[in-house]
């Protein structure tokens, strides 16, 4: 049975790596954990490391959070459904918002819970997902701050998250005159910059951060290292958090090109015959994972050593050329994931999670014959 496997050790170290570089620009940040799609096993081994708030846009993922550590500041991270606000409450200290009637709700039912809820404005700054517009921005502030049991702790932006629009110094600046234009004109002291997600850390790194923006948001690059500006590892970080381990199934010598007429399989995808292909065979392994738990596109490995040739529901085809390295039945093949992919296996039912307190390098003593990302 496929598995994937979390090493806490690697883990932990992006962690440290992660902290200490906060630390020493005097800036706020909290773990996005929706990756994690609410597995109390892994959210455990974030909680271990000493975090103090943690972000997801899932409720029954911040309840999870508050049933295992309900002293850890947790943060709904999408503008609320209004049939979430009851649990929103509940379970999120903070939430970020852009509709003014959501807010009022919010405020309404903190009341009857007996609360204050806290809440980061979200503005638009040019990747059209959520946010108020700018232009809009003080007349928005100066309704909410009428209402009874909301206390605006900060203004954020999102990036890179629909259209790709990377952060830059111009943008972030405009976003720290937006606070500067909201304390002035309310006399309010707004606490947080929330301009901070994992693509803005290469920014933070190259000390392009603007004065003021002093709250960031990550999860992408404590899970996998990464420098999202380049698609690099971040030197000092680790890429090896989490391996996806497949076991194979079936191994056979057989054509490389079907036998027959063909038509659109499931994908709707119609193979395409190379000529040169005919008469040729090959070894192919089928692994017990399909589409049902992963593109096969966010699939990291040695190319050198196979290729992925096909996919259904519940099994991917592998070409092992010669097979030059004796896989056989039974044997087990790791794979690195990209953030996609290792999101799609998190949130299967249907591949067990675990957690290795050793080094992730020690892995390949598991199998027979594997192959090493």
């Amino acid at each position: 049975m496929a598995y994937l496997q979390l090493y806490q050790p690697s883990l932990a170290h992006n962690f440290r790596f992660l902290k200490s570089l906060f630390e020493a620009e005097h800036v706020s940040w909290g773990i996005v954990s929706k990756l994690l799609c609410g597995n109390r096993n892994y959210i455990k081994e974030l909680l271990e490391l000493g975090v103090k708030e943690i972000h997801d846009s899932r409720v029954s993922n911040l309840k999870t959070i508050k049933e295992l550590a309900p002293e850890v500041q947790t943060v709904y991270i999408k503008p609320p459904a209004k049939r979430s606000i009851k649990s929103i409450v509940k379970y999120a200290d903070v939430s970020m918002n852009t509709e003014l009637e959501t807010i009022r709700m919010l405020s309404e039912e903190s009341g009857k819970q007996g609360k204050m809820h806290k809440i980061i404005i979200m503005v638009e700054m040019g990747d059209l997902r959520e946010g108020v517009l700018g232009d809009d921005l003080v007349a928005f502030y100066e309704q909410v701050f009428r209402l009874p049991h909301i206390r605006i702790i900060g203004l954020g932006t999102n990036l890179n998250c629909l259209h790709g629009v990377m952060p830059s110094q111009d943008k972030l600046v405009q976003l720290a005159l937006y606070k500067q234009i909201i304390e002035l004109k309310f006399n309010r002291e707004i606490p947080w910059i929330s301009g901070g997600t994992s693509v803005t850390i290469p920014l933070l790194l190259n000390k392009q951060i603007p004065q003021g923006v002093n709250h960031f948001r990550i999860g992408e690059t404590l899970f996998f290292g990464s420098d999202l500006f380049t698609g690099e590892t971040i030197p000092g970080m680790r890429d090896d958090v989490f391996e996806l381990f497949a076991e194979v199934i079936e191994i056979t010598e057989k054509p490389m090109i079907p036998v027959g007429e063909l038509a659109a399989n499931p994908q709707g995808i119609t193979l395409e015959i190379d000529p040169e292909l005919y008469g040729k065979t090959s070894v192919r392994a089928i692994i017990d994972i399909g589409l049902l738990d992963i593109d096969p596109k966010y699939l990291v490995f040695d190319e050198s050593k196979f290729e992925v040739v096909g996919s259904s529901s519940d099994m991917l085809v592998l070409d092992l050329g010669e097979n030059a390295s004796g896989i056989q039945v039974g044997d087990v093949i790791p794979f690195r994931l990209k953030y996609m992919g290792a999101l799609g296996i998190l949130n299967s039912n249907y591949i067990e999670k675990l957690v290795k307190k050793g080094d992730a390098n020690a892995a390949s003593t598991q199998t027979a014959a594997p192959h090493r990302s």
